[in-house]
């Protein structure tokens, strides 16, 4: 088991968050963002950045690899719709995608989108961890948590409204 904080102050002990989130044990702070058969869309539930969604599978494979062919299929589908709503409802111009096989949860991609303010951390890989930190130190603020739920709820209806 390992003690996980959420960017809501919740703490949580879970043997994998993934398995957590995508199975409803856990609710992410403003919900799910988009759910289907294979894949689960929320925020981010450590960092709070607007539009920061992590796309999950629901089973529990590690590389891309292991999906099937309708769960890659989806897949970039699913991501294709998160990215243009996204850019269409909340503004966003650039994402950074992450998707590493030596996490301790299963197969999930971060979209990581890049605001103005984060530029003064740099422009390239590496200021996103720092960027990730000053967001979970410095934004976690009612202010900003309301504005990460209102572009929740703008994405959620984007993704409604495209028949997702």
């Amino acid at each position: 088991m390992r003690t996980i904080t959420l960017a809501d102050g919740r703490t949580v002990e879970v043997e994998c968050l993934s398995c957590a989130l995508t199975s409803g044990l856990i609710e992410p702070d403003g919900g799910v963002v988009f759910e289907s058969e294979h894949f689960h869309a929320h925020q981010d539930v450590a960092y709070p950045v607007e539009g920061l969604i992590i796309l999950a599978s629901k089973r529990h494979v590690k590389g891309l690899d292991e999906l099937t062919e309708a769960e890659r299929q989806e897949y970039i589908e699913v991501l294709s719709n998160i990215r243009k709503a996204q850019r269409e409802v909340l503004g966003i111009e650039s994402v950074y995608y992450f998707y590493n096989e030596d996490t301790t949860h299963h197969f999930h991609t971060w979209m990581v989108p890049r605001y103005e303010w984060m530029y003064a951390f740099g422009r390239s890989v590496e200021s996103v961890r720092p960027v990730l930190l000053h967001a979970r130190n410095e934004r976690n603020t009612s202010e900003n948590l309301e504005k990460v739920h209102h572009a929740l709820d703008a994405l959620k209806n984007a993704l409604h409204d495209q028949g997702r």
